[in-house]
């Protein structure tokens, strides 16, 4: 791939938020043999290059930031003493009689200089004279340097170089006179600088990169499996599990229609199905995460936080609108007043510590608080006691387990998603079924996004996938995956 080397060379002095692609304990089996320093270097790099790349494909937003430890962190703490001691230092070199600039003019010039591009020769060619170490020092020692004209030629080609955004630094540098203060902020807005070229550089190669995501990412989990043959374990497992689940499923959906069928071989894309959706039910404590999807964990786990709430929105929504009848429904802005103190109350209610029932019991009067006043605003006869005590009952009854509502709710969901997995990328939505009408957009929005990690992650590991579910679903080589294992 072309365009390859550009992503494993970025680095620097920059961090972002990067899954991390790794097993995270040891394989069952055999011990793996011992690897030396360079093949577990070679190992990270691999990894490090594939969850990159990943990243730059699925998150459009994706940008480096400089690396700031937190101040009350031991890490935080040594990089202020480092710095602290670097800066009296080049205080105690400048005010040396004559100054000392050595060390000042060599990170100026190696600073500013990685900011250029190749074609950038000329003004290579200038900085290099201008900030040439052995005449600096010599007009330093004859007392003849003028500091200001030095200053000022660096600061405007820090302005021809920055960005827009970096206009105000730019400016604020103007107005410093003190010697040091004046290097440690133009140090300070260079890494800024080089953060935008980095990331510039990404945005640049992202285009190319879409163009080839699928070759890159399969060819460089393949080194991974070359070099780590047990890095499909648990993928294996979850893909065994998805299959025995859907047989489960098949086979019970027999029994309730009564009309058994000749059992054949499962679905290949029914379970490879069933096994994504499954990620978004995952505890947030198993380790076992499948290898090929754990570059996603991040956005899963979020999207399954977020369907986790809309199933209790959507529950509350259809229990009220139950009892209170579509006129107070219709009435302008209500649903979407409602919709909001659900949310506002709900929130984290994914979380193991968080109380369910405490916060059904507050939301239950603050939905019959806004029914009563739509009520009012619709001069209409007010909601009778046993409807009111009975829509009070259902909603705390959805705290508790097995609950039909939350039951029935959480099905149609899993249904819409399992309908749009099955339709793929290119068909029509499927139609969202009524009990989740008033949350349709949400909804649709939730399984465009779910949608797209899962096709492309198909597309990169299907080859990786084949075998597993080969081995599972036809284990005397009776049939063929066929047209079916895409």
């Amino acid at each position: 791939m072309q365009n390859a080397n550009p992503i494993e060379e970025v680095g620097g002095d920059t961090s972002c938020d990067v899954p991390c692609l790794q097993k995270l304990d040891s394989p069952t089996g055999s011990p793996p043999k011992q690897a030396s320093l360079a093949d577990m270097i070679e190992f990270e790099n691999c990894v490090s290059n594939l969850s990159l790349a990943h990243e730059i494909v699925m998150n459009r937003d994706f940008s480096f930031r400089q690396n700031s430890p937190p101040k009350d962190s031991l890490q935080g703490r040594i990089s202020d003493i480092v710095h602290s001691a670097f800066w009296d230092c080049l205080r105690e070199q400048l005010s040396c009689s004559p100054p000392d600039y050595v060390h000042a003019v060599i990170l100026l010039q190696e600073t500013v200089l990685s900011l250029l591009l190749p074609g950038h020769v000329r003004l290579k060619a200038q900085v290099e004279e201008i900030l040439d170490l052995e005449l600096i020092q010599q007009q330093a020692d004859h007392g003849a340097l003028d500091l200001q004209r030095l200053s000022g030629y660096i600061i405007n080609t820090m302005a021809s170089l920055c960005a827009p955004v970096r206009d105000p630094e730019i400016k604020t540098l103007r107005d410093l006179s003190d010697p040091v203060e004046l290097l440690r902020e133009i140090f300070r807005v260079l890494g800024l600088m080089k953060t935008d070229m980095v990331n510039f550089t990404v945005q640049s190669l992202r285009p190319n990169l879409l163009q080839q995501a699928v070759q890159y990412e399969q060819a460089k989990f393949q080194e991974i499996l070359e070099k780590q043959p047990e890095f499909l374990d648990k993928t294996t497992v979850w893909l065994q599990v998805a299959a025995r689940e859907e047989a489960l499923v098949s086979a019970q959906s027999d029994l309730d229609t009564g009309t058994p069928k000749p059992r054949g071989p499962l679905s290949p894309t029914a379970v490879l199905n069933r096994a994504y959706l499954q990620l978004l039910s995952w505890d947030p404590h198993d380790q076992n995460y499948p290898e090929t999807v754990l570059m996603d964990r991040t956005r899963i786990d979020a999207l399954g936080q977020r369907l986790s709430l809309l199933v209790l929105e959507a529950s509350v929504l259809l229990l009220t609108s139950t009892q209170c009848g579509a006129a107070v429904f219709s009435l302008q802005g209500f649903v979407g007043k409602l919709k909001q103190t659900i949310t506002a109350l709900l929130e984290g209610s994914h979380n193991r510590d968080f109380d369910l029932q405490g916060a059904l019991l507050g939301l239950r009067e603050q939905v019959l608080v806004q029914v009563k006043e739509a009520l009012i605003t619709q001069e209409g006869p007010a909601l009778h006691q046993d409807s009111e005590d009975l829509l009070k009952g259902q909603i705390s009854d959805l705290a508790k387990d097995n609950n039909p509502i939350h039951t029935l709710i959480g099905e149609r969901v899993q249904g819409y998603l399992q309908a749009m997995l099955e339709g793929g990328p290119t068909k029509k939505s499927p139609s969202m079924p009524p009990a989740l009408r008033l949350l349709s957009a949400e909804v649709a929005e939730l399984g465009m996004a779910f949608g797209r990690i899962v096709h492309f992650n198909r597309s990169v590991f299907g080859p990786f996938y084949v075998p597993i579910l080969r081995k599972k679903l036809f284990p005397s080589g009776e049939a063929e995956m066929g047209e079916d294992s895409r």
